[in-house]
């Protein structure tokens, strides 16, 4: 996929929409030091070209209902594309599953697994291995406490090292 040249500007504009969610017209020209309508007009072409995906509140789950967080690695049992493309259709239509990403070693992908229970969460799983989804073997790491959860620093990414 081709990126979208972006200048300095550009990438304060993403910041402050990562940072702050959505906001007011005047109020993102402040935060980027620029007058509003070229600020915004912008913001509507970072919008058509893509490269936002939402808006979205952090909500602080702990403080609405208790949960149990669990990280799992899959292993599959066979690296056929049609297995990954099963497998990837499937979790994307669990909610539950908050985050999974593919990865390169030992383990084919790392999920993020929310439920209301420690039972609710064997339950998807044993619903998964019946499925029929090429899964070899999966572990999981029940998580305790959570440290931190951010989005990267955009404008440290986009300098040169």
């Amino acid at each position: 996929m081709k990126k979208l040249g972006l200048d300095a500007t550009d990438i304060r504009i993403l910041s402050a929409v990562q940072q702050h969610g959505h906001l007011s017209k005047t109020r993102l020209a402040e935060l980027v030091n620029l007058s509003p309508t070229p600020c915004w007009a912008r913001l509507d072409r970072l919008k058509s070209a893509g490269l936002i995906r939402g808006y979205h509140a952090d909500l602080a789950l702990e403080r609405i209902i208790d949960f149990t967080q669990v990280v799992v690695t899959v292993a599959m049992s066979s690296h056929r594309k049609i297995e990954f493309e099963r497998f990837e259709l499937y979790i994307r239509n669990l909610d539950e599953v908050t985050h999974c990403i593919a990865t390169g070693g030992g383990m084919d992908y790392v999920m993020t697994v929310i439920t209301p229970s420690l039972a609710a969460f064997q339950r998807l799983m044993e619903e998964m291995l019946s499925a029929d989804l090429a899964i070899e073997r999966y572990m999981t790491y029940i998580a305790t406490r959570q440290v931190k959860s951010s989005y990267p620093n955009l404008a440290k990414l986009t300098t040169a090292s």
